[in-house]
């Protein structure tokens, strides 16, 4: 029953109600669901860590720690901190024309927020929406992965110890189920996923009108600058590649490099990441593949890539548990591995002599979700900022732009559509109702009709100019 579309609208309705009887929870209210919420993660952070491993038959607890639980902690302790300021009506001016009056904007609960959650972070991308929705007074539902049983199990069970079924309640259930809880008619509804996906869950949520934010992906680039320090840009580049073994929505995709530079970079790189990982086999460091689908998927992109003229670097070969990294060069657009986000452990490499040139071909793509810059010529920064455009951007880094709280964080175009974090999901989760106050006492009778008088005829030659 739990994977009914009779249930998932039972759930639905209980919220609604369960919503109509609250409409405005108190701070005080919501600071105890973000309490609980943390207390959950830190008692349970153990089971959390064992369940998403056994989900990508090894997944490194220190990843799990840094990239999951960590973020979520803090993004829960930056939401409490803050939560009463963003609570607090905004004071709008009123024209002196509409005197005496006030205006305000107050931030009203929207109701029963629906969070479809991809498998790459199940726990991160779970409780960070789920934090800001909360916080914005709503009601949660949740739709967890197929693809990581395990955590989505453990989640379901944890979240059920503290939260009542009416206030937060998480969906289990395969992609049959995903497209049935879509096509509710939610408050809003948060997707985080593939971009093919996204299209078809904004289909569903347009019969109810629901709006939308979708999280999606797309082609990330790096680009090293002609003066970047190599070692020090190539380290943040191998990290922000292997962090998850690179099924990171984020990950740097391909990377630009000064044609001069490329024996040189691909030197570091290998020299970088057998630093990183001595070894893949028996390495609790290192992050592997979540299944054969994507590994067979990534098998592709590197066998047509190769038939294509490509040269490919193997730096660690697959293994029975590993599917190994690779970098791949003398790449085109023609490759699949050039047309569809990677999201594994392959790095192609393009090779550039004017920056102008890569700041060309970053704009013929479709608008990534990040983008990554080397390099500390400040006038060549600005070039890129102001230049481009993409969901976030890093200057001499990579990734950790996403675990900022006071960012906001989301796609452009076909890389997504809205953003969340911090106080931008807070304000993602709330209805910003414009509020006119009038005393007692008005001047407004003196522009009612009948028209022509005067003083309307004052008013017009004071204003319309």
């Amino acid at each position: 029953m739990t994977d009914s579309a009779e249930y998932l609208n039972h759930l639905l309705q209980q919220q609604k109600q369960a919503f109509l009887t609250t409409q405005y929870p108190s701070l005080q209210q919501r600071r105890m669901w973000l309490k609980q919420l943390k207390t959950l993660l830190i008692e349970h952070q153990q089971y959390i860590i064992d369940a998403i491993s056994a989900d990508f038959g090894h997944r490194s607890a220190d990843e799990t720690r840094l990239v999951e639980l960590l973020p979520s902690v803090m993004g829960i302790q930056h939401t409490l901190k803050h939560l009463k300021k963003w609570m607090k009506p905004s004071r709008r001016q009123v024209s002196i024309l509409f005197q005496p009056a006030q205006a305000y904007v107050m931030y009203q609960p929207l109701g029963v927020v629906g969070i479809i959650v991809p498998w790459n972070y199940p726990l991160f991308l779970a409780v960070g929406p789920l934090c800001q929705a909360l916080a914005a007074g709503n009601r949660v539902m949740l739709k967890m992965s197929e693809f990581t049983p395990h955590f989505s199990a453990l989640f379901q069970k944890i979240i059920a110890q503290v939260f009542p079924e009416d206030l937060v309640s998480v969906v289990t259930g395969d992609h049959n189920v995903a497209q049935q809880f879509s096509a509710l008619p939610f408050d809003h509804l948060l997707f985080t996923g593939a971009t093919s996906i996204g299209r078809q869950v904004m289909r569903s949520a347009s019969e109810h009108l629901t709006p939308v934010t979708l999280e999606l992906g797309g082609k990330s680039p790096s680009v090293i600058g002609k003066d970047a320090p190599l070692a020090e840009s190539v380290r943040r580049i191998v990290f922000g590649k292997t962090i998850n073994s690179g099924q990171t929505c984020v990950a740097p995709d391909y990377v630009f490099v000064p044609q001069d530079l490329l024996q040189q970079f691909v030197d570091c790189y290998i020299k970088t990441i057998r630093q990183f990982y001595p070894e893949l086999s028996n390495n609790p460091d290192y992050t592997q593949i979540i299944n054969q689908r994507q590994e067979q998927r990534l098998k592709l992109y590197l066998d047509d890539a190769q038939a294509k003229g490509a040269r490919v670097i193997c730096i660690y070969p697959e293994d029975e548990t590993h599917f190994g990294h690779y970098l791949v060069c003398d790449v085109n657009d023609d490759m699949l591995l050039m047309q569809n986000e990677i999201f594994g452990s392959i790095l192609p490499i393009l090779t550039y002599q004017n920056i102008d040139e890569v700041m060309t071909y970053i704009n013929q793509q479709h608008r990534p979700l990040a983008l990554y810059y080397f390099g500390y010529d400040q006038q060549e920064q600005q070039h890129f900022l102001q230049h481009t455009h993409s969901g976030g951007i890093c200057l001499n880094e990579t990734l950790v732009h996403v675990a900022q709280d006071d960012l906001p964080f989301g796609g452009i175009g076909a890389s997504g559509l809205g953003h969340y974090h911090g106080h931008e999901g807070f304000l993602t989760f709330s209805h910003a109702k414009s509020v006119f106050v009038r005393p007692k006492f008005s001047l407004m009778k003196l522009i009612y009709p009948p028209y022509g008088t005067w003083l309307q005829k004052l008013i017009f030659c004071l204003f319309l100019r």
